[in-house]
This record gives structure tokens, C-alpha cells and sequence, in this order.
């Protein structure tokens, strides 16, 4: 595969997330033959432990981005 070059410093913040977001997507739309790392399954069951023990929350992936939006400016 040929490697693309993108210019990312002439980039700003938002184009550069809209980009992320993009890629993101289109990696989920072939989940079935990406395969995880195996250090993966760890975080995963260390996150699991976490909730059942009340040490962390959870939550709705658009509210997470509606909060993450808040948090970083874009312009």
C-alpha cells in the first residue's frame, strides 16, 4: 500500500478531528478483520473490574463526544 501524505500542519484542530473521526469510521466498518493486540484483553478486564468495583462510570459515546467538544477548542 502506498503511504499517504497528508498536510497536517496546514490542518487546523477541527479538520484534524473530522479526519480522525473519518478514519475511525471506516476502520469500524471492517471490525471483523482487524484483530486486537493482545495487551487489549487486559485493559479490557481491568476496565470490567473497575466498573464492578464502582471505581469508574460509563457513558453514552454522544454524550462523550458532546463533553470532549466542550473541552477542546476547535477553532
Amino acid at each position: 500500500m502506498e503511504r499517504v501524505d497528508l498536510p497536517l500542519s496546514e490542518l487546523t484542530l477541527a479538520q484534524k478531528l473530522d479526519l480522525m473521526e473519518a478514519i475511525w469510521d471506516d476502520l469500524a466498518q471492517h471490525d471483523k478483520t482487524l484483530e486486537s493486540p493482545h495487551w487489549h484483553e487486559q485493559v479490557l478486564e481491568d476496565r470490567e473490574e473497575a466498573l464492578a468495583a464502582g471505581k469508574a462510570t460509563v457513558s453514552a459515546w454522544e454524550e462523550a463526544k458532546d463533553r470532549i467538544r466542550k473541552n477542546v477548542s476547535c477553532e
